[in-house]
C-alpha cells in the first residue's frame, strides 16, 4: 500500500519535530477522492506546497520538503501509481483541447478564400494564421501561473469565455470586410486557446511518470484531431453555403461565417462541463523531510552540472526541449499556411478536396499518437523525436522538386496525399508528441503550470515566425525554398537529439 508506512509512523503525531505546525496525513479511505484530497470545494492552502513524492525501484520514497515542487499534489503521487486519478476531469480537459484547437482545424480550408475575398495575398495569409498564435504565446505564460495560483476550473472557464467572444467576431470579419479585423479575431481566439499548457499540466498532475507519455499521447491526439481531421466541416460548410447567404434575426449565415457559429456552440457546451462537471485541484501542505531514491539523486546530479555556456544542465534541457517544439511546430505552422494554396497551384486542386486530405491523413496521424504507448514500449522518447522528424522531413523535402500548374506542371495528386500523409499521418504526431512527453518527464514532479505555459509560448511563437517568414518567401521567391529551409531546420533538430540523447534520456527516466 502505498506510503502505508508514513502514514503509521505520523498518524498520531500533531506537530513536527521541530515544533511547527501541524502537517495533513494521507488518507487512506478506499474511496476516491479521499476526504482529504486535493480534489472537491475544499478551501486552498495559498502558502502550501507540492508534496513531493514518487515510486522508486524499491517502492514509494518519498522526496524531501526541499524539493517539494517535483510533485504536483498528493493525489497525483498517491493515487496515481497507474491510471488517471481523474477520469470525468481528464475528458473534459480533452473536449477543452479539442474545441480550441477546432478554431484552427475548421477555419483551415476557409482562410485563404476569405483573405482572397478581403483583398489579401500570401503575406495577409501569414499574418492571419500567425496572429492566432500570437494570442496564444501572450496568454499562455500567464494562464498556466493563474492555473497554479487559483486552479484549474477558474482558469478553464475564463479562458473558453474568451474563446466564444473570439469565435463571434471572426463570425463577423466577412459582413466588416476588413483584414485588420480579421487579424483582431484571430488574436482574441488565440487568447481563448491558450490553454495547452494548463490542460498539460492538468495531464501531468493526475497521471503517474511512467504512464505520462502514453496520457500525454492521448490528449495530444484530441489536439491534433482538432486542426487536422476537422478541416473537413469546415469544407463542409464551404460546400454547403457557396454561394448562399442567409439571414436569421442579426445573425448572417454564409460560407465564411457558419462555422464561427458552430464553434460558438461548441464554446457554449464546453463551459457547460467545466461549470458542471469539473472538479478543481488545489495544492496541499508538504510532507516531511525523508530519503531520496537513488535515481533521483542520479538525476538531479546530472541535471545540477553547469554547461559550457553557463546554464546548468537541468534548464539547457529546458531550453533545448522548447527549441525543439519550435522548429516541429513552425514546420507544420508553415503547411498550416500554405497548404491550400499550394494545393491550388500545383495540382489544381479545390480547397474542399486538399482540405478533406489533409483530415483523413489527420485521422491516420490520431492512430499513430493513440499508438504512442506500444511505442514507448520499444523506444525512448528521443528516438521517437528522431524517427517521427526523419519521416517529416522526407515528406517535406519531396515537394521541392515539383513546378506549379502555371507553368505547365501536371502533378499527380498522389505526391500531395503521400507528402501530406507522411507528414500529418506519421512524422509530425509521432515526432512532436515525444518532444512534449520528453518536456513533462524533464520538469519531473514540479508544479508544472508555468513551465508547460511557457512551452506552450515556444510553440505559438514558431506559429507566428514560420508562417510569416512562409508567405514573404513565398511572395518573393518560390515556395520551393520554404521547403529548403524547413528540410535544413528538421534536420539541424535530429542533430541536435542524436548529440545529446544521453542526457536527454537519464533526465527524463
Amino acid at each position: 500500500m502505498l506510503n502505508a508506512e508514513l502514514v503509521e509512523q505520523q498518524s498520531d503525531k500533531t506537530t513536527r519535530n521541530d515544533g511547527s505546525d501541524s502537517y495533513p496525513v494521507v488518507d487512506m479511505t478506499p474511496t476516491f477522492p479521499p476526504a482529504s484530497s486535493t480534489y472537491g470545494d475544499r478551501a486552498k492552502d495559498h502558502d502550501g506546497q507540492y508534496i513531493a513524492m514518487e515510486d522508486g525501484p524499491d517502492g514509494p520514497v518519498p522526496f524531501s520538503s526541499e524539493d517539494a515542487g517535483y510533485a504536483p499534489s498528493i493525489v497525483s503521487s498517491v493515487m496515481t501509481a497507474e491510471g488517471l486519478a481523474d477520469p470525468s476531469g481528464f475528458l473534459i480537459i480533452c473536449c477543452v483541447v479539442l474545441i480550441g484547437d477546432m478554431n484552427r482545424g475548421v477555419l483551415f480550408p476557409i482562410m485563404w478564400p476569405l483573405v482572397k475575398e478581403l483583398g489579401g495575398n500570401s503575406v495577409w495569409l501569414g499574418y492571419a494564421i500567425g496572429a492566432f498564435s500570437f494570442g496564444r504565446i501572450i496568454a499562455s505564460p500567464g494562464l498556466g501561473k493563474w492555473s497554479i495560483d487559483h486552479g484549474y476550473s477558474k482558469t478553464l472557464v475564463i479562458s473558453t469565455s474568451v474563446m466564444l467572444i473570439g469565435c463571434l467576431l471572426f463570425a463577423q470579419v466577412y459582413r466588416i470586410g476588413s483584414l485588420f479585423f480579421l487579424v483582431f479575431s484571430q488574436v482574441i481566439l488565440g487568447v481563448g486557446s491558450a490553454t495547452l499548457g494548463v490542460t498539460r499540466a492538468y495531464v501531468a498532475e493526475i497521471t503517474a511518470t511512467r504512464e505520462r507519455t502514453t496520457y500525454i499521447a492521448c490528449l495530444t491526439a484530441v489536439q491534433y484531431g482538432g486542426f487536422t481531421v476537422t478541416p473537413f466541416v469546415g469544407s463542409l460548410f464551404i460546400y454547403l453555403f457557396q454561394d448562399h447567404r442567409y439571414e436569421v434575426g442579426f445573425l448572417i449565415l454564409d460560407q465564411y461565417s457558419a462555422a464561427a457559429y458552430f464553434m460558438a456552440v461548441l464554446c457554449v457546451v464546453a463551459l457547460c462541463l467545466l461549470m458542471t462537471g469539473f472538479q478543481a485541484r488545489y495544492r496541499s501542505k508538504i510532507a516531511p523531510k525523508v530519503k531520496q531514491s537513488s535515481r533521483t539523486l542520479e538525476r538531479d546530479e546530472i541535471g545540477s552540472r553547469i554547461t559550457w555556456f553557463g546554464l546548468t544542465t537541468y534548464n539547457a534541457t529546458l531550453l533545448g526541449c522548447m527549441l525543439l517544439n519550435v522548429s516541429t511546430k513552425g514546420s507544420i505552422g508553415s503547411f498550416e499556411t500554405m497548404g491550400i494554396s499550394f494545393a491550388q497551384s500545383h495540382f489544381d486542386l479545390k480547397p474542399a478536396v486538399a482540405g478533406t486530405i489533409v483530415s483523413i491523413c489527420g485521422a491516420i496521424g490520431v492512430m499513430s499518437l493513440l499508438s504512442m504507448g506500444y511505442l514507448g514500449r520499444f523506444l525512448t522518447d528521443a528516438q521517437m523525436i528522431i524517427g517521427g522528424t526523419t519521416v517529416c522531413a522526407i515528406g517535406i523535402i519531396g515537394f521541392a522538386p515539383l513546378t506549379s500548374v502555371e507553368n505547365g506542371a501536371d502533378n499527380a495528386m498522389w505526391k500531395y496525399v503521400m507528402g501530406i500523409f507522411m507528414i500529418y499521418g506519421i512524422g509530425y504526431p509521432i515526432g512532436h508528441t515525444a518532444v512534449i512527453g520528453l518536456f513533462s518527464k524533464v520538469v519531473g514532479r514540479r508544479p508544472q503550470g508555468t513551465l508547460q505555459g511557457w512551452f506552450a509560448s515556444s510553440g505559438s511563437l514558431a506559429r507566428i515566425l514560420f508562417p510569416i517568414m512562409s508567405g514573404y518567401i513565398t511572395q518573393y521567391d518560390d515556395i520551393t525554398t520554404v521547403f529548403i529551409v524547413l528540410f535544413v531546420n528538421l534536420v539541424i533538430s535530429n542533430c541536435f537529439v542524436a548529440f545529446n540523447a544521453k542526457t536527454l534520456n537519464a533526465l527524463s527516466t
